[in-house]
């Protein structure tokens, strides 16, 4: 056998400096601010939600269209960094489709193994939710629940966004 199933390499690391190391957060505004263990906890909220509503999904990752992690959910021992970067990558190809066919912007992707799915939500124009499901996992109520979440999510990316332009 031979083909790039085989091949299990890391996925390289990217870093926002030379020296490795990711910028401390920003302070969040006092109404996302509640529990610290997590960077952002209504955002946590959300995600908790919509794995709670749908059976089968593994977790989420929230990350930007630059691959670089937001927050995560994960309860497999899949790297949140590397599912970060896969769902850009799932981003731009979709983005590209879109602009090529007349069809428009990015909402939606999904990509499914002989073992589960990845489905991608375009967030906002800065942020994608990425969803880990196994093989048994309604997608079309996947499909019906997500959109709603990553609307409420894009909301709670721009409070934080406002809270730190206010401090500025």
């Amino acid at each position: 056998m031979s083909g790039i199933d085989e091949i299990e390499t890391p996925l390289p690391r990217r870093t926002t400096r030379a020296t490795g190391t990711l910028p401390p957060p920003r302070p969040l505004p006092p109404s996302l601010a509640g529990n610290m263990a997590l960077p952002y906890p209504a955002i946590g909220q959300e995600l908790a939600e919509l794995r709670l509503q749908i059976p089968g999904v593994h977790g989420c990752v929230l990350g930007g269209v630059d691959g670089l992690l937001i927050t995560h959910n994960l309860q497999t021992d899949v790297d949140p960094n590397d599912l970060a970067a896969l769902a850009a990558t799932t981003y731009g190809l979709g983005r590209q489709v879109g602009l090529r066919l007349g069809q428009g912007d990015f909402q939606q992707s999904t990509v499914r193994n002989a073992g589960g799915y990845l489905s991608v939500y375009a967030v906002s124009p800065q942020a994608l939710l990425a969803v880990v499901g196994e093989d048994s996992i309604n997608v079309a109520r996947l499909h019906l629940h997500a959109p709603a979440v990553a609307g409420r999510l894009a909301g709670l990316l721009d409070q934080c966004t406002d809270a730190a332009g206010d401090r500025s």
